[in-house]
């Protein structure tokens, strides 16, 4: 399986907000998984929907989301059993008692082959590892294997990061693309870099502007520019 090697792939990287959090909590970032000390919508802010809390009682972990957040709090992401089931909101930094990255989960425990998605992941790591550490699942298979919660069905995608800085040129990412197509589901890939995050797809696909994810929003942006070219 050819993958690309060239480039460099390090960890550290856009925090999940700026210029809000206080210092302790400054080094977390998009994609982490926390685990809660609160449940319910005890630990959240604002108004959240009912199947929140039942959530979170069941699981209390949530994902870091890419936004901003008042001083002493987190922006993440709480998921329900459905698929549109997702609710953004903020948790005290002081209710986060554990984080896992999405590097920490390259290497799962538990059952690899359960669904499609666990099973692509296993097949792809080999050629990911060459990409060097700041690699991991996210999505439904990287909150699997961080919570132990069968969340992944026969129908998931598999969802992976990829740190790279500065960001990769196209023909790294449609040999990245390519690797993809050897396992038998969909994977998307978003290449995050320190100024935000790019998606494989589009930034393979030669297009003039690509989309760059910040914490501050997303915007259109010319690839060089990220690239400090």
């Amino acid at each position: 399986m050819n993958t690309p090697s060239e480039h460099t792939v390090n960890t550290p990287f856009e925090p999940a907000v700026t210029g809000r959090l206080e210092p302790a909590v400054t080094g977390l970032r998009t994609h982490d998984l926390v685990r809660l000390a609160g449940v319910g919508t005890d630990a959240c802010t604002g108004a959240a929907p009912a199947w929140v809390a039942e959530s979170l009682a069941r699981t209390p972990w949530a994902v870091v989301r890419r936004g901003t957040a008042a001083r002493g709090h987190l922006p993440v992401g709480v998921r329900g059993p459905e698929r549109h089931q997702r609710h953004a909101t903020e948790v005290p930094v002081h209710s986060v008692l554990d984080v896992v990255g999405p590097e920490e989960l390259r290497c799962g425990a538990g059952p690899a082959d359960r669904t499609p998605a666990l099973a692509a992941l296993r097949a792809l790591q080999p050629a990911l590892d060459g990409l060097g550490p700041g690699w991991g699942p996210v999505g439904g298979a990287g909150f699997e294997l961080a919570t132990g919660q069968p969340v992944t069905t026969a129908a998931s995608d598999l969802d992976v990061i990829v740190r790279c800085d500065p960001l990769p040129g196209t023909d790294w990412a449609a040999a990245l693309l390519e690797a993809f197509r050897g396992v038998p589901v969909r994977v998307d890939c978003l290449i995050e870099t320190p100024a935000g995050a790019v998606a494989a797809a589009e930034l393979a696909s030669g297009a003039d502007r690509v989309v760059l994810r910040t914490a501050r929003g997303a915007c259109l942006i010319v690839p060089a520019r990220i690239r400090g070219t």
